[in-house]
């Protein structure tokens, strides 16, 4: 039997003595630990986190190029010819509502359009108040209550329109104003309380032709136009 060294004892009896102190000041392992600092898991989360919540970050409005500028009035361009009143007027929209679109504009016109003449023929003051300015809408539901006096009623189909160009298009103290000619399609009559017609045709469709003003507020968040300007075209 071999006897170990005074140095080799030594040496054991130190691993011993700092086993123990290690396991008195780390302690014991329960289960309920934290899991081990993730560097990059930890820059990750905190990446994520950053960017759900912003620490009174303010980012400031990068300024357009000249490039940008006249590229985001491309579809202007393409709708009215560079240098005339119109596509200065459009653009002068467009500057001061980036959303806006002619084309999409025009769309939406057309709509309103049709809506705001059956609106008309029934009477139907809700669809009305929604689609026409305070001024215009007054002047429309007096023409109607006078009707209803009379005891008058408006029969009416839309059939279509032709035509709906933009002639006009300005800002107006932050206002939008852009005034449309529709060639429109209709067949209407009206008839008395006994039903008979007084006006117009039942059988027969009748172009119109109406000069329409659409205007929006545009530091307004409704997005929104409404008819501020009506006139017949002779």
């Amino acid at each position: 039997m071999e006897f170990f060294d005074f140095g080799t004892i030594f040496f054991l009896i130190a691993a011993v003595v700092i086993f123990f102190q290690l396991r008195n000041v780390l302690g014991r392992r329960t289960g309920s630990e934290r899991p081990p600092f993730d560097p990059y898991t930890a820059g990750r989360a905190r990446t994520k986190d950053a960017a759900a919540k912003p620490e009174n970050v303010v980012s400031l409005p990068r300024k357009r190029t000249a490039a940008e500028t006249e590229e985001s009035f491309a579809a202007i361009d393409a709708f009215a010819k560079p240098g005339t009143e119109l596509n200065k007027g459009l653009r002068s929209i467009k500057e001061a509502d980036p959303s806006f679109d002619p084309k999409n504009f025009v769309d939406g016109a057309k709509m309103a359009y049709e809506m705001i003449v059956m609106a008309y023929a029934d009477g139907d003051r809700k669809t009305l108040k929604n689609l026409l300015s305070r001024e215009v809408y007054d002047g429309f539901v007096a023409a109607i209550a006078d009707r209803e006096k009379r005891n008058e009623k408006i029969q009416s189909s839309f059939v279509g329109i032709n035509k709906a160009d933009i002639v006009s298009a300005e800002m107006k103290n932050g206002e939008a104003h852009i005034t449309l000619r529709i060639v429109s399609e209709l067949i209407s009559a009206t008839r008395d309380n006994a039903g008979a017609v007084i006006d117009g045709d039942p059988e027969t469709v009748a172009e119109v032709k109406d000069v329409w003003t659409f205007a929006r507020d545009t530091r307004s968040r409704d997005p929104n136009w409404k008819l501020v300007a009506t006139e017949e075209e002779d």
